[in-house]
């Protein structure tokens, strides 16, 4: 997964904007076939790979940590949370979208206001 950074300013038109928008848009595509009852088989562009001698492995994946207000799922004022995968930023750092929900974003961490 690559999170990717978006302007606020403008429409987004860059390759990695674009392919990961086709990448998710495919997952979603997909899922609603399964749920519709379209066997794995019938989806894609061709035959499926075979993966053999598998395994459920884990990788690190970008998010975001800090002390959160207003969550509606995590009550609490300054709770300090991590969030599900971060999937986009705006360039100048107000904004995140987390697989879950957006955030706005505050002061990031070490900013010289949190030592005064």
């Amino acid at each position: 997964m690559t999170m990717v950074t978006f302007n606020l300013r403008k429409q987004q038109h860059g390759d990695l904007f674009e392919a990961e928008l086709a990448r998710l848009s495919a997952l979603v595509a997909d899922m609603e076939a399964i749920k519709e009852g379209v066997p794995p088989e019938s989806l894609g562009d061709g035959p499926a790979p075979v993966l053999d001698r598998w395994i459920i492995a884990q990788r690190a994946i970008p998010c975001l940590a800090g002390l959160s207000s207003g969550h509606p799922k995590l009550p609490g004022e300054q709770r300090m949370i991590a969030t599900s995968d971060l999937w986009l930023l705006s360039d100048d750092r107000s904004w995140a979208r987390t697989l879950s929900r957006w955030y706005r974003l505050g002061r990031p961490a070490g900013h010289p206001a949190d030592h005064s």
